[in-house]
């Protein structure tokens, strides 16, 4: 299957309507083995999960967790032929939604162990490692971990300081790991080290590895937590660990390209976890503002408290959207959608923490309280914010990506566009070009009639986008890499973009499959979405040429120098 990217094509003034139409669908067989696994999994939560003992004692119990194993969860992505279920990116999305909306605890819990630990393990390990050990993670008789953060290297791999030295036929493991989710009790670590000299400078060489627990690894300490707290997140240390060379995943030196890959499809199980959450949080807001009375009047009947909902449901319509295409595309073949990945991301945590907000406000009073399960969505909604890479990073990855995006057609752009990034002026004469060339046939041909409205704000405003892209690579060059706020809006584009082609893609296929009164709903929440889509769009596009980028810049600087807000009334 050829490697494409959406997004990439969109900076480049290209839309690539095979790739978004039609919208992708489950087959049969899939929609029988999620349902199944669905309907366990409510099972389950009404007689296993009690969510406030698990924030109140910030533990999941071993009787839960083994519940949960007994119906398969610890195995979803593990291939049929070593137990587990086997799922595709789409069917493993639905049902971690599933999940995420009845425990976020419990969602993390799995998610690191599947999403991170296990598809590392799927994906990159050989083929005895995974003999050995996937039959036994499958069934949660071993539980995984992923371990590639430190305290002074988050979302900067290249401050990574753990090392790996090379003695023998074996490995020795040196270093500290933070923020591992499951690592008190992990049976296996996945874990990324430096396998370079620590050369001050210079990007260095990581290697990933899976360590047992056994080899002598150690849990230190437990971090205390905002939010989802039972999960076991914690500090762990390898201090000498020897491990055998086969336990390199992938190839050596080439650590940082398995992680990568991880997280892509990692971001996509947190976006789906969004999702249901969202969905869990709506219907607590649905539920309140119609038992809810003030001045005589249930508060659903309130234009105020209307807004709210609508607004809610439409943004969930585009995560949702968003989302199960880009899982179709993962599940079609298609290897290039990791900025897809990072887009439905920062969308579902963003989506989800102004779904909580909203709710909170709507609960009112009630919403303060900890005898209410509010405040407790709400602490677990701030955690994708910051999971699996933060989404202001994110956002800088999306812009640069894209801005990458096309290098491959030209030997001297791919030369000119490496780790750090260089050359941007050779690509700016090729950004132009390929925008001018492209921009006369940049249409959603495939896009129902009746979306005309939704479908002309999309190629408008691809084209304003490609533009926007020309103008930046001229203007910035080779600094565009410093240029954070410009990353920002070209991100910003580009995620409100996709959000409206997944919307007219999900609606196409519902107008033609039920008519226009069967997918009226779609159609509507559609329309709420895209016209205040609009204004964004047309707010970013605007900021390119007039905006105060340098006085917010200088603004910070002076009050980072007075070390606070330097102002009094007195």
């Amino acid at each position: 299957m050829a490697d494409e990217s959406f997004i990439k094509g969109l900076f480049g003034g290209i839309i690539t309507e095979s790739l978004v139409f039609p919208f992708p669908e489950p087959s049969r067989a899939d929609g029988d083995e999620v349902h199944a696994i669905v309907d366990a999994l409510r099972k389950f939560s009404a007689k296993h999960v009690d969510s406030a003992k698990i924030d109140r004692d910030e533990e999941i119990s071993n009787e839960t967790l083994a519940a949960l194993k007994a119906i398969g969860a610890f195995g979803w992505l593990v291939p049929k032929k070593y137990g587990g279920t086997g799922l595709n990116p789409t069917t493993h999305a639905r049902v971690m939604q599933e999940l995420a909306g009845i425990d976020a605890s419990l969602a993390l819990t799995v998610s690191a162990h599947q999403s991170l630990g296990v598809a590392a393990i799927v994906h990159f390990a050989n083929p005895e490692l995974k003999a050995r050990w996937l039959p036994q993670l499958a069934t949660g008789a071993m539980t995984a971990a992923f371990a590639l953060t430190e305290t002074g290297a988050g979302s900067d791999a290249a401050a990574i300081r753990t090392r790996a030295d090379l003695d023998g036929d074996h490995y020795v493991i040196t270093g500290d790991k933070a923020w591992v989710t499951n690592g008190g009790f992990s049976d296996l670590f996945v874990v990324v080290a430096r396998t370079s000299a620590a050369d001050e400078g210079t990007t260095p060489s990581l290697t990933a590895f899976v360590v047992p627990r056994s080899q002598g690894v150690c849990a230190q300490r437990r971090e205390p937590t905002l939010g989802v707290r039972g999960a076991h997140i914690s500090h762990v240390t390898f201090d000498h660990v020897r491990v055998p060379m086969d336990h390199v995943l992938g190839e050596v030196d080439h650590g940082l390209k398995v992680a990568m890959e991880v997280l892509t499809q990692a971001r996509l199980s947190l976006a789906s976890a969004c999702v249901g959450a969202s969905k869990r949080m709506l219907k607590l807001a649905v539920d309140r503002v119609i038992e809810r009375k003030a001045f005589g009047r249930r508060i659903s009947e309130y234009g105020l408290m209307r807004d709210k909902i609508a607004r809610m449901t439409a943004s969930i319509f585009a995560l949702e959207s968003m989302t199960y295409l880009t899982t179709g595309i993962a599940s079609a073949g298609f290897h290039d959608y990791a900025t897809e990945s990072a887009i439905c991301k920062v969308v579902g945590s963003e989506t989800l923490w102004h779904i909580a907000n909203d709710t909170q406000q709507i609960a009112a009073a009630l919403g303060y309280t900890r005898t209410e399960p509010y405040e407790r969505l709400l602490r677990d909604a701030r955690a994708p914010m910051v999971l699996e890479g933060t989404n202001e990073v994110l956002r800088s990855f999306v812009a640069l990506s894209g801005l990458q995006g096309r290098s491959h057609e030209l030997e001297d752009l791919a030369k000119a566009i490496r780790e750090p990034i260089k050359g941007f002026g050779l690509l700016s004469d090729f950004a132009v070009r390929k925008a001018r060339s492209a921009l006369g046939r940049a249409r959603l041909s495939k896009a129902h009639p009746m979306l005309a409205r939704e479908t002309d704000v999309f190629e408008q405003y691809s084209g304003y986008f490609a533009k926007s892209v020309s103008n930046s690579l001229r203007r910035h060059g080779t600094n565009i890499t410093e240029m954070q706020y410009t990353q920002r809006r070209l991100a910003n584009v580009a995620i409100d973009l996709y959000a409206i082609v997944a919307i007219v893609a999900r609606t196409t296929r519902a107008i033609e499959q039920r008519g226009e009164e069967g997918a009226r709903r779609e159609i509507d929440l559609g329309r709420i979405f895209v016209s205040s889509a609009k204004k964004r769009l047309a707010a970013a596009i605007g900021a390119f040429d007039e905006n105060d980028d340098e006085l917010r810049k200088a603004m910070a600087q002076k009050t980072c120098a007075d070390g606070g807000y330097p102002l009094d009334i007195l």
